[in-house]
């Protein structure tokens, strides 16, 4: 789960994190629609400049705390044997990170999510999500110990309404009891979506800041791609993050952690 031993954990300022959720597209480079069809063969076949693209989206990645990652791969044929969550750990400086391996197609591909982060884990669990399809899962890290630890989930929700609404239903059980949440991810639906699944809205109430458009990216007209807070964490600001070669925005986020959740953490 680590790239090196010691733990690099810190909070900016007073419980200050920046936190960033991504998804990669295992570092296609997307920026019109006809590129689903030239550009498609990447997805089972390695480019040349997969690694030059990785080093470009490393170098942004350092500048936050936690972050959440979708579609990279784990170290199959098309990445070229690279486990990208790895790759970027290291070349960004993450002394933590967990890979979840969601679709294994073997050596052609390794279908993963990833987390990255500069505090250490308490706890790290993955979550197979239903749904019709198998492939979907979620990342549920736990930091510091207690009913006021800090629980982070990146998610990677299906395509499907019937399959999302399964996803949401089984998130909100494990979201339900917990009081500092942040779950991040593309979970492939709009912010009135998401609002309009009641149970999913009851166990995490949703601040009103409206997520950016992040989807598609060099012409973003739909908000997919979100980090979401319970109540008790206090957004500072959100925004989309520039064009990182894939079909999907970055988003960022700086949270306030509140004294309870600090001192859990052993930083108050």
């Amino acid at each position: 789960m680590s790239v090196r031993a010691e733990d690099g954990g810190r909070l900016r300022g007073k419980g200050h994190l920046k936190l960033l959720t991504f998804n990669l597209q295992v570092g296609i480079q997307t920026s019109a629609y006809h590129h689903y069809l030239t550009r498609g063969w990447q997805h089972l076949l390695p480019h040349p400049r997969r690694s030059e693209r990785l080093d470009a989206i490393s170098e942004v990645l350092r500048g936050f705390d936690i972050v959440g990652l979708q579609e990279v791969d784990g170290g199959s044929f098309r990445s070229g044997h690279v486990n990208q969550v790895e790759y970027l750990a290291g070349r960004a400086g993450f002394p933590h990170h967990y890979q979840q391996l969601n679709r294994n197609l073997g050596r052609v591909a390794q279908h993963s999510n990833g987390l990255l982060s500069r505090l250490a884990p308490a706890r790290v669990e993955e979550h197979r999500l239903p749904g019709p399809l198998p492939g979907r899962g979620a990342i549920h890290a736990r930091f510091g110990d207690g009913p006021d630890a800090l629980h982070v989930f990146v998610a990677h929700l299906a395509l499907s309404h019937r399959g999302r609404v399964r996803q949401l239903d089984y998130l909100s059980e494990l979201i339900q009891p917990l009081r500092h949440v942040v779950v991040m991810g593309d979970l492939n639906c709009t912010p009135e979506q998401i609002h309009a699944h009641s149970r999913f809205r009851d166990s995490l109430p949703l601040h009103p800041v409206r997520p950016p458009l992040s989807y598609p990216s060099w012409q973003p007209r739909r908000a997919l791609d979100h980090i979401l807070l319970s109540n008790a964490l206090e957004a500072d600001r959100v925004e989309v993050l520039d064009h990182l070669f894939s079909d999907h925005l970055p988003v960022a986020i700086d949270i306030h952690l509140p004294q309870p959740c600090l001192a859990s953490l052993g930083k108050g």
